[in-house]
């Protein structure tokens, strides 16, 4: 059996690939509290997967060329909380680069492996989603 980090590296990197975010989600509480931060279209509370993923993973999908691509950077786990950087690698749908950075804070529901996510406050550059969101969702 792997450690914790090891699990939760694992975890994370599911979001590299739209084909593989199901299994990151199947590890995400359906109650989540996920709080997006920021100035933007997508900011805000979300108090359920379901709402979160409608709100922001999908429509983001939506005005990329091949989807949502989040790649772990750096990862910090203490109990039940990690601390994850990720960095978009996707293209917007007008041919923009989608090199946002986005830092979450994660509250897990205990802190040995296989635990799922109940809380997070995620941080990114707000100025690039409203770009994104707004020069390519169609109307």
């Amino acid at each position: 059996m792997g450690s914790v980090r090891d699990d939760r590296a694992e975890l994370f990197s599911k979001l590299e690939d739209p084909a593989t975010h199901h299994e990151f989600f199947a590890r995400v509480s359906d109650d989540v509290h996920w709080t997006v931060m920021g100035t933007h279209p997508l900011a805000g509370p979300y108090f359920s997967k379901k709402a979160f993923k409608e709100a922001t993973f999908d429509r983001l999908a939506r005005v990329m060329k091949e989807g949502v691509r989040l790649k772990l950077q750096r990862l910090h786990v203490d109990g039940d909380t990690t601390i994850v950087e990720l960095l978009a690698t996707s293209v917007t749908n007008d041919g923009a680069p989608f090199d946002n950075e986005y830092c979450w804070v994660c509250r897990f529901d205990g802190s040995e492996a296989e635990a799922n996510i109940i809380e997070v406050h995620a941080y990114l550059d707000s100025a690039m989603v409203a770009y994104a969101v707004t020069h390519n969702e169609r109307r």
